[in-house]
């Protein structure tokens, strides 16, 4: 790293500043691009099937269709997305093959990063134990309300809190690249009241420092989740 000066920065081997360490990253137009497609996607206003097309696209999110293109190639190849027989892009339809590979996959490191969860909450990591709390609150505040969407949204974020205690960056890498997929599921299945009290049992072996007793309870739910998610999109278990 290069030497700072008494003023804060930083010299470059051109001799330039290197910008201020606590100046906003800006986010690339391709990234930006990628998210807003991913969102409408998780909210179904690109439904299942659908084709979608660049130009389009473009002129919704006021780009140019050059980052748009580089991020409907990067859905592609994240599985959202998959190409035309002969050009364009469109949503991918998740078959009962998907959804089971997506679970065989998720499983295994949900429960994991549950157990390093709780052991984190032992060692002291009273944030994290926190987050998961508040993420129950607004989970149960929008069924109360009847928001779906809402829940939806805060059991993901509850899960994604879970793998963010678990202190393993290798395993939060992993499951960065299952969260769209998982987003989406969890957004086209139903959300039964037996299965909010499980994510409220994890959180209390969790929060307990149990490990060996969170690793259990997500294995019970994610395997619940995985019944209900074939029941309510195919119709059977």
């Amino acid at each position: 790293m290069a030497e700072r000066s008494r003023t804060g920065s930083a010299a470059t081997d051109s001799g330039s500043a290197t910008p201020d360490p606590g100046t906003p990253v800006p986010v690339p137009l391709s990234a930006q691009a990628r998210e807003a497609v991913l969102r409408r996607i998780v909210d179904r206003r690109y439904a299942q099937g659908a084709r979608l097309v660049e130009r389009e696209i473009a002129e919704e999110l006021s780009m140019s269709r050059v980052p748009v293109r580089e991020a409907l190639r990067a859905l592609v190849t994240e599985g959202l997305l998959e190409l035309l027989p002969h050009s364009g892009v469109r949503v991918r339809r998740l078959d009962r093959t998907d959804v089971e590979h997506l679970y065989e996959v998720w499983e295994p490191l949900a429960v994991q990063a549950s157990r390093l969860a709780a052991r984190a909450a032992a060692a002291g990591d009273t944030e994290g134990v926190a987050v998961l709390a508040a993420t129950l609150r607004q989970a149960e505040a929008a069924a109360e309300a009847d928001e779906g969407p809402r829940e939806v949204a805060a059991h993901t974020a509850f899960h994604e809190g879970v793998v963010a205690m678990s202190g393993n960056p290798l395993l939060a890498r992993t499951m960065e690249q299952l969260t769209w997929q998982l987003r989406l599921l969890f957004g086209m299945r139903e959300e039964p009241a037996h299965m909010r009290a499980q994510h409220a049992e994890m959180y209390r072996h969790i929060s307990g420092g149990d490990a060996e007793a969170a690793a259990a309870s997500t294995l019970l739910h994610v395997r619940d989740s995985r019944t209900v998610a074939l029941r309510s999109l195919f119709g059977a278990s």
